[in-house]
């Protein structure tokens, strides 16, 4: 019997299995053929302290050190421009608060991204402390401390049947059955449904769709530099990946758990709010997908055991935020479990904690 079975291995069950594995045994069951296939293989990958509600940002603030230097770190300088027009002046005030973002002339802000419209963009913010993350890294450095303290990883190993036992769990699954004395939800999109398959009351998460297209370099420009562009509100954003251009209508379409794909015309949606502030058309898309982002009723993290069963443990809806907020929500958990205080103050638990749908 394993101390510590984990379903799922996007960066939430594979963060939680490696703080774990100081604990005890672990073993991580993952559905797919390798680790972080759904959310966490379509991520943004940016660490932006000031997104989120205030437990997120709690955790972002938590996890900033761990991300700069844990294992050499995983940021990379990126910045953050707010792009405001005549139609989003109350969204822009709002985000600039938000955000802690500086007001830059257009000047600077076309210096950063030579195709800025100034035509129809009349004022942008910026805000430097935002990194982009390696994702892949950072889900294989703690994959790496998990086997480092023997634990196991198992790949294409769905989740057939979940039994209560006397001393914790049995799991039923392509690759036999496993027990555990603690069974940690890590399951994404899916949590709701193991815990109903556990005989565990559902807490009511919802998966909404996030599509994003890839579009070649705007003009042929070198975008190493640029800054991740956002639309106030958060109805768009564009951001640089690998010479191209990633750009989404930030949508969040309530859909059901599944293999996520991008709609057409949410991406033509997406495409041409982008356009209308910069002066390079779309011409072609090189590639485009879609994932899902899953969150709680209050749209907060929900991490520790089940109010009904302790040893039933929630780790679940990350929402859009699963990376930046994995080292901390991730030693969150290992702190409940073992009965340590932590680093984060009373009120961000107990916001996080699955206590609050009791």
């Amino acid at each position: 019997m394993f101390d510590f079975l984990i379903i799922g291995g996007g960066i939430a069950g594979v963060s939680a299995a490696a703080r774990l594995s100081h604990l005890g045994t672990v073993v991580l069951l993952e559905a797919e053929d390798g680790l972080g296939y759904h959310a966490s293989g379509r991520s943004a990958a940016m660490f932006e302290e000031t997104y989120g509600s205030p437990s997120t940002i709690a955790l972002n603030k938590a996890s900033k050190r761990y991300h700069q230097t844990a294992n050499g770190g995983v940021l990379s300088p990126r910045g953050l421009l707010l792009v405001g027009t005549e139609e989003t002046r109350a969204a822009f005030a709002r985000d600039m608060v938000a955000m802690a973002m500086e007001e830059i002339s257009l000047d600077d802000a076309r210096q950063m991204v030579p195709v800025l419209n100034t035509d129809v963009v009349i004022e942008t913010g910026y805000h430097g402390e935002a990194w982009d993350v390696d994702t892949d890294l950072l889900i294989q450095n703690f994959a790496r401390e998990l086997r480092a303290n023997g634990g196991k990883v198992l790949t294409g190993c769905q989740v057939q049947s979940i039994e209560r036992t006397g001393p914790g769990w049995m799991v039923n699954s392509a690759n036999g059955a496993m027990s555990a004395r603690i069974l940690v939800n890590a399951a994404g999109a899916w949590v709701d449904a193991i815990a109903e398959m556990a005989g565990i009351a559902p807490l009511g998460f919802q998966p909404f769709r996030r599509s994003v297209a890839r579009i070649p370099a705007p003009g042929g420009l070198d975008l190493s530099n640029w800054p991740m562009m956002f639309g106030p509100g958060e109805t768009w954003y564009a951001k640089p990946d690998a010479g191209k251009l990633l750009v989404s209508p930030a949508d969040e379409t309530p859909t059901e758990p599944h293999d996520a794909w991008p709609e057409d015309l949410t991406l033509a949606e997406g495409l041409a709010r982008y356009e209308a502030v910069v002066t390079e058309p779309v011409t072609r898309l090189d590639s485009s997908w879609a994932g899902l982002r899953t969150f709680s009723p209050d749209r907060s993290l929900v991490i520790g055991p089940d109010p009904h069963d302790p040893t039933f443990v929630w780790s679940a809806g990350q929402g859009g935020y699963g990376f930046q907020t994995a080292p901390a929500a991730s030693q969150l958990l290992a702190d409940v479990l073992a009965g340590r205080p932590g680093e984060l103050d009373k009120a961000t638990r107990a916001a996080l904690s699955p206590e609050r749908f009791a």
